[in-house]
């Protein structure tokens, strides 16, 4: 019989790529632009990110999907964060819990192989993800953090941004590395938001929590998705004149940021203009309907993205975002572009107060009076 030790070797970690070290991605990627298929639509792609963070009153949102941690991306994504390139991040919750705060806690994922017996990895509690691993004790351990946090809150609804800033806030107290992108959002003011939550290590946390407080006849927190909803809407409204979406992957954080434009005209704005830049780094198909591979036009006729600044790349992402996040780096728009630090937004009771006030005077501004955008490429 094999021993843990035999598949979580730790000469088989999964090491993080660095983006900072490659000064010259970027002329890669512009000469892709001369080429033809996925490798120019890349290179569009990183135009149109680059432009985003060089719109002088614009909001990025960055949208995660897949497992982009375990795979060794998540230095990418703090790059990204310390460097002023993302505003907010909207998320899946095994990419923020079950992989970054996970290894934040001190524990790591492991290079493996599709090819294994998984009867054999259940039997030593090792979870499978393509070709890498992960101990599903260390999980369980993740877990019982979640509860602990939980625990110590008071009890009432939380939006997902709530709860992951408390999450920043035991990293930098009780963390063992501090490398990731949870840590690296609450130092900078970056809200993260969850829309599914549940679907994760916090969530086993908070049933967990739920299950002791009804036990105890005490109240509990619980997670309000309706509040993330209208917090996002918020910075949509009231971020910056234009948005710009940079997503990888689909799924439910690609759909709720481009609700955004509808929401904000549900709540009255209708004058809130679509995301400006757009761009998706995708694997997904089209044909079949499904929300991850409908194309950024198609988003179009739900009034959600500009068709002026959208690009789809279809490729895999530990391929594809180390390129487009390199490139954009080494091109330094980063440097003369301020934090927005949009956490703070919601500081104190009166942020609502704070949101009709900019409300009124986005209003008073002539959108419907701007050049139209020229196209790239």
């Amino acid at each position: 019989m094999a021993k843990k030790s035999d598949f979580l070797n730790k000469k088989q970690l999964v090491k993080h790529i660095d983006i900072t070290k490659f000064k010259d991605m970027d002329k890669l990627v512009a000469a892709m632009g001369d080429t033809s298929f996925q490798a120019r639509n890349l290179s569009r792609a990183a135009d149109i990110f680059d432009m985003a963070l060089r719109e002088k009153d614009g909001m990025v949102f960055l949208c995660l999907a897949g497992s982009l941690v375990s795979a060794g991306l998540k230095k990418v994504i703090t790059d990204l964060v310390d460097n002023n390139m993302v505003d907010a991040i909207v998320s899946t919750g095994a990419i923020v819990v079950d992989q970054d705060f996970f290894e934040g806690l001190g524990f790591s994922h492991y290079k493996g192989t599709p090819f294994v017996n998984d009867a054999e990895l259940r039997e030593l509690a090792i979870d499978r993800i393509y070709d890498h691993y992960i101990d599903e004790d260390e999980l369980r351990v993740c877990d019982e953090v979640m509860t602990r946090i939980f625990d110590n809150l008071a009890p009432r609804p939380y939006a997902s941004r709530e709860v992951i800033r408390e999450m920043g806030a035991y990293l930098v107290k009780h963390g063992k590395k501090h490398d990731g992108f949870v840590e690296a959002c609450y130092r900078k003011n970056v809200p993260i938001f969850v829309p599914a939550f549940s679907d994760c290590s916090a969530g086993f946390g908070i049933v967990l929590h739920q299950h002791n407080r009804i036990r105890q006849g005490k109240p509990m927190c619980s997670l309000d998705s309706g509040r993330d909803f209208l917090d996002l809407t918020y910075l949509k409204m009231h971020g910056g004149k234009e948005s710009g979406i940079v997503m990888i992957g689909g799924g439910v954080p690609k759909n709720f940021v481009q609700d955004t434009v509808v929401s904000a005209e549900v709540l009255g704005m209708h004058d809130c203009p679509m995301h400006k830049y757009a761009v998706q780094l995708t694997v997904a198909d089209e044909r079949d309907g499904a929300l991850s591979g409908s194309t950024l036009k198609e988003a179009s006729s739900w009034g959600k993205v500009d068709l002026a600044f959208e690009q789809m790349v279809f490729g895999e992402a530990t391929v594809t975002f180390p390129l487009l996040a390199g490139a954009v780096y080494a091109r330094g728009a980063h440097k003369s572009r301020k934090p927005r630090e949009m956490s703070l937004y919601f500081e104190g009771a009166d942020f609502v107060g704070k949101a009709n006030k900019s409300s009124k005077r986005q209003r008073g501004q002539a959108r419907g009076k701007k050049k139209q955008p020229q196209s790239v490429g």
